[in-house]
């Protein structure tokens, strides 16, 4: 339950998000083409957002799935604003009725924060005055219980996959491989590593530029604290501020 872990796990890997994605919306048919970690949203006024994973599917539907071990950072208002930030990434230039295809913000959190019990809760737009009948604005948030433990149920088995520290002891064997591939080769040991080094470097970017310090100051630092080139550093800044 590490938001950086499963960056790697499902960032990248169409099987293993579509797994994901199939068994927390109970929809078999769903069909992941692009899966993104990390993924950078930026609105017209510099507010941006990252991703923990970015996925779209065959029909144009586009998915933020976020991993929460703090109930703060699944707030309400976080939730509307991933839901916004999701529609400005579809919304086209020029479209005089942007062309909205349904959109899901799923948080899958350590704790129970609802407090309901419940394995999964939907959250959907409804007309009070018309026996809450659907909006149908096409925008779902989702939220997934991660202390759920019925492991006779597709998203109690997913839980306790995400809870495991051992791959052997997992569920779904996509998972269980993807796991067991970070852990326990070089290959994936090396891979691990260079991610968790890079999204330090940009972090370190990201809250230095907060509190104002100047470009070139920010570039000597890093080239200095994680041993980069110049071209390397600048490849970071551009980065960021792409």
């Amino acid at each position: 339950m590490d938001d950086d872990f499963m960056t790697l796990v499902f960032g990248g890997n169409i099987e293993a998000t579509q797994l994901l994605l199939r068994i927390i919306l109970d929809d078999p048919k769903i069909t992941v083409i692009e899966t993104i970690g990390q993924f950078e949203i930026k609105n017209q006024n510099g507010r941006s957002v990252r991703l923990d994973i970015h996925a779209v599917d065959a029909n144009g539907q586009h998915f933020d799935v976020e991993i929460q071990r703090a109930n703060s950072g699944a707030g309400a208002k976080c939730a509307r604003f991933n839901s916004s930030m999701l529609d400005t990434r579809m919304a086209k230039v020029g479209d005089k009725v942007p062309n909205l295809k349904p959109s899901y913000v799923i948080f899958i959190t350590e704790r129970d924060i609802l407090g309901g019990g419940f394995p999964l809760y939907h959250i959907d737009r409804r007309i009070e005055e018309l026996d809450y009948e659907s909006f149908g604005d096409g925008s779902h948030i989702v939220y997934v219980n991660g202390e759920y433990k019925n492991e006779e149920t597709p998203i109690g088995m997913l839980m306790h996959d995400f809870r495991c520290t051992s791959a052997d002891e997992m569920h779904y064997d996509i998972l269980a491989n993807r796991v067991r591939y970070f852990k326990e080769t070089e290959g994936g040991r090396v891979q691990m590593c260079k991610m968790m080094e890079e999204l330090t470097i940009m972090t370190t970017i990201e809250t230095a530029r907060r509190y104002g310090v100047s470009e070139d100051t920010i570039l000597a630092d890093i080239m200095k604290q994680f041993e980069l080139s110049e071209t390397e550093a600048k490849e970071y800044m551009l980065k960021k501020s792409a």
